[in-house]
């Protein structure tokens, strides 16, 4: 039963506010996890392991969240992620900083990932709860908390650190936690039906020949390398900003850079691949990561840092949301939950890689080298996706099939 008209505005509000207070959350982590874990680390080299360990537990929770809000509602497993991840996360995170604990900062961080296991679930929330006319304006909606989140993620990184002067890096983390008690009420509000998902293994055919399709193939590669990528370079980026001399109020700028990069194209991309065909968009994203990535090897000065990260940003959304939309060519409604569990794990499985591996390169080989491994790496999507276009020129010659 949908809900009424006031009702899926209030919930779609209730969401988009909340989605913005669990991204200031992420950003939070990610401009200041790789600087304060580099402090606390007995090794350089671990210094984004607290970052990685947030993407492992995400990887891990996502499935049995889905499974929990299936039987309980959405609004329950949502007010675990506030209380257990968001607020509970963030608190522990502080008290690391203060105490000067690496395991204990890791912990704090790792139930941040609970939080972000949970709210990865928002906008599908927002579809359930709308009418068929409103659903496409309620995911741009949700998505808008990105865009917020761009401006006061990165600010809480930096000006919040004055709350705690004895152990300034403290300070945003909880602010953090404070933020998702605002959530948690937010959350309590919602009026959102139960809706049943598909069973991961009901009919259809086997996983084993739909991912088999050159469609699945490209769709997992664009999602997952570009996703990998952008995660390997964003979180390291932090740390060699702070090796080269920057403060964190200039990096806290190059992160709102990136991260209103990575969102704010949301409200278009779609409308692009609708004119311009998903390949052609897959296309798009992974040459403008390339020039994200050349601008980041030409040099180190603040200018560079932002066009560099903002372009990641830009080269991610087209990547993500484009293999996203490539993949739903692959499956039928019964498969649909089998192969999005299969996306999701591969996905968050190269993320987290990604985020372990950061550190140790940038400590290894340092920030250009970092960078310029990546690019054959992202050549592998360009080619599996002309692979694809060329396939399907040869099948139908009209535009439409790009």
């Amino acid at each position: 039963m949908e809900a009424s008209m006031p009702t899926e505005r209030i919930n779609v509000a209730l969401l988009t506010a909340s989605q913005a207070l669990f991204l200031i959350a992420a950003t939070t982590v990610l401009t200041l996890s790789g600087v304060v874990g580099q402090r606390l680390a007995p090794d350089p080299s671990f210094a984004t392991l607290p970052v990685a360990l947030m993407q492992i537990t995400t990887l891990f929770v996502t499935f049995p969240a889905s499974i929990l809000m299936k039987r309980r509602g959405r609004r329950t497993g949502f007010l675990i992620g506030t209380i257990l991840g968001g607020v509970t996360g963030g608190s522990i995170s502080a008290l690391g900083v203060i105490t000067g604990s690496f395991a204990i900062f890791c912990l704090g961080n790792m139930l941040l990932g609970v939080y972000q296991a949970f709210a990865m679930y928002y906008r599908f929330a927002a579809v359930e709860s709308a009418s068929d006319g409103f659903r496409a304006r309620a995911i741009s909606l949700v998505m808008a908390g990105g865009v917020v989140a761009a401006i006061f993620g990165p600010w809480n990184a930096s000006y919040s650190q004055s709350l705690t002067s004895g152990n300034p890096e403290a300070g945003p983390f909880f602010v953090a936690a404070g933020l998702a008690v605002v959530a948690t009420i937010l959350i309590g509000m919602l009026e959102i039906p139960k809706v049943s998902e598909p069973e991961g293994g009901g009919s259809g055919r086997q996983l084993g020949l739909i991912a088999g399709q050159p469609a699945f193939i490209v769709a997992l590669l664009a999602a997952a390398i570009g996703y990998a990528v952008m995660v390997l370079i964003m979180t390291a980026t932090p740390i060699a900003m702070n090796q080269d001399g920057f403060t964190i109020s200039q990096t806290a700028l190059v992160m709102q850079f990136h991260v209103m990069g990575m969102f704010a194209p949301s409200f278009i991309t779609g409308s692009l691949i609708a004119r311009a065909g998903v390949l052609n968009i897959l296309l798009a994203g992974g040459v403008i990561m390339l020039g994200a990535i050349g601008i980041a090897l030409s040099g180190v000065a603040l200018w560079q840092y932002m066009i560099a990260l903002l372009l990641l940003g830009v080269g991610w959304n087209f990547l993500f949301i484009g293999g996203s939309t490539l993949l739903t060519e692959t499956h039928t409604q019964q498969e649909r939950g089998k192969v999005q569990g299969l996306n999701d794990f591969a996905i968050f499985s190269l993320v987290a890689l990604g985020s372990a591996l950061s550190g140790v390169l940038l400590n290894s080989l340092g920030w250009l080298t970092l960078n310029a491994m990546a690019i054959p790496i992202v050549a592998v999507t360009l080619m599996a996706t002309l692979w694809i276009r060329l396939g399907r020129r040869q099948e139908s010659p009209s535009p439409a099939a790009d």
